[in-house]
């Protein structure tokens, strides 16, 4: 079992964890139930609840990260509209052009 040190911290980790909990879930239902004793079960939905947390803490730190570089990108938008227009239209153009040569 592992403790709240080793809980990963990234989306890819937290991923992994949660396929390896659904992996050994399957394989427990897979064989029979009475063959697992309840401490084997309990630490199946301890991990997955951590796990569900700290996806949940992720969750949150990247939205309000989202949140913050909207804020960030809108007020240098309207504080530099001119050098907004003409980066939006370097950008289409460059999209353009490398959308044209795929043709």
């Amino acid at each position: 079992m592992k403790n709240n040190k080793d809980t990963p911290h990234t989306a890819k980790e937290l991923m992994g964890e949660l396929q390896t909990l659904v992996a050994e879930a399957q394989g427990m239902m897979a064989d029979s139930l009475a063959e697992h004793s309840a401490e084997a079960m309990a630490s199946i939905r301890e991990r997955l609840d951590a796990a569900q947390e700290k996806l949940s803490d992720v969750y949150d730190s990247t939205k309000k990260r989202v949140a913050a570089g909207a804020k960030q990108a809108d007020e240098t938008i309207r504080e530099n509209p001119y050098q907004s227009m003409a980066v939006a239209f370097g950008v289409g153009v460059l999209i353009g052009v490398l959308v044209g040569r795929r043709r």
